[in-house]
């Protein structure tokens, strides 16, 4: 396949490119990918399963590909500077969303590994920056350390955690600073009358056992009709006992042991206080980080229903009568706010056309499949994913370069 990336470039072509002589750069990086991807599978297989590995670097070789028509389409003026905050997870996928990307329109950029991930990260920049030698720089400083001396003088920031610390760092920025917080959401995944059932229950494996259950596009709640909810169980928990635990980088394996401490030890205090509602596995061995996948049954869901964001493989399950209640529970209160994405097998438009106007839905299909490393992404709630400019705030999909063109008037052609 000859992509827009690979295809020689001619001026027209790279009009709308601050940077257009760092796509060789960019074209680098994608063919390791392409062509000698065991060093990078093997680093990432050290914080995820065979499978997620395999999934992200297909997803940064396909970004990589885009990155051209991307600048094009949103056409980013030149920016001096971009601080970033990198993520604890799917880092290769990371460094090229919010580093590679980013240089062809960012004179420089700068980053901060997650101190979960510090090693891998260092290692997998290492690795990349031989090939494309861009002005893109790790910062080992602590977090208030970098944001003195990097994320306070950059023109644009873009931090992926929590809202509660994105928000203490968006405190520090000054006024014209653009600040892009991209977060998590509760992702329901709705099952309504109509559903193929078959197809719903390997879709709702697929997306939650991504990882071994840790990525950010794990559904934290599965709404089933309760006519559907007897069936839907049944099915489901036959699907996981088929799954096979093993290391990870032995490409039968289906999951693992949790890399992420804190995600075990949040779940196994979820597990213990809803111990009475699990319906199958829940057994948790602190030694080896082992976690089986685990179903947990509620009753129902209102608008004041806490759902954790669950690192882990967790079904947290809860059966509905009526899509008219439904859609109020999830376009209301805590649900708004962590609007992110969503996904609805079967018959239920009044309940799709609701939530598409808070959130990014998907229709018979997963979150994964609209996942585009060249398009915005998101919903409209604030703790899911924000930007702002220090005076306006805006919640919707975000895409650095779109933000970057529609959101920084200094930066504007």
């Amino acid at each position: 396949m000859t992509s827009a990336l690979v295809r020689p470039a001619g001026a027209a072509a790279t009009l709308d490119i601050p940077y257009a002589d760092r796509l060789e750069a960019l074209r680098s990086v994608r063919d390791l990918l392409v062509e000698e991807p065991g060093p990078v599978h093997r680093l990432l297989c050290e914080i995820s399963t065979h499978r997620a590995a395999r999934y992200e670097i297909e997803a940064a070789v396909d970004t990589l590909e885009g990155a051209a028509e991307e600048m094009r389409t949103y056409r980013p003026g030149k920016v001096p500077s971009v601080a970033v905050f990198m993520p604890s997870n799917v880092i290769l996928y990371s460094y090229v969303l919010y580093l590679l990307v980013p240089s062809l329109y960012a004179e420089r950029v700068v980053f901060r590994p997650s101190s979960q991930v510090r090693d891998q990260t260092a290692r997998l920049h290492d690795l990349l920056a031989r090939r494309h030698r861009l002005p893109v720089r790790l910062a080992a400083a602590s977090q208030r350390g970098f944001v003195a001396e990097h994320a306070g003088p950059a023109a644009v920031v873009v931090f992926t955690g929590s809202y509660r610390n994105a928000e203490r760092i968006r405190a520090q920025l000054s006024p014209g600073q653009l600040f892009l917080h991209l977060g998590a959401g509760v992702n329901p995944f709705v099952v309504a009358p109509g559903a193929d059932l078959a197809r719903a229950v390997d879709d709702a494996v697929e997306v939650r056992m991504l990882n071994a259950g840790q990525d950010c596009l794990g559904p934290d709640l599965f709404c089933v009709h309760r006519s559907l909810l007897p069936a839907f169980l049944d099915a489901l928990v036959a699907r996981l006992e088929q799954l096979r635990y093993g290391p990870y980088d032995d490409p039968g394996t289906d999951y693992g042991p949790l890399f992420y401490e804190s995600a075990l030890e949040e779940t196994a205090v979820f597990l213990a206080r809803n111990r009475a509602s699990i319906v199958h596995g829940g057994a948790v061995d602190f030694a080896s980080r082992r976690l089986d996948p685990v179903v947990v049954v509620a009753d129902g869901v209102t608008p004041r229903t806490h759902v954790p964001e669950f690192f882990a493989p967790v079904f947290n399950v809860v059966g509905y009568d009526d899509a008219g209640s439904l859609a109020a529970t999830l376009t209301t209160g805590p649900f708004t706010e962590r609007a992110l994405g969503a996904s609805v097998y079967g018959d239920a438009p009044a309940l799709t056309d609701a939530l598409r106007r808070r959130t990014t839905v998907t229709v018979d299909a997963t979150l994964l499949t609209v996942d585009d490393g060249n398009a915005p992404f998101g919903g409209h709630g604030r703790q899911a994913n924000y930007i702002t400019d220090g005076e306006t705030l805006w919640a919707e999909p975000v895409l650095i370069s779109k933000a970057v063109a529609d959101h920084l008037p200094e930066a504007a052609r």
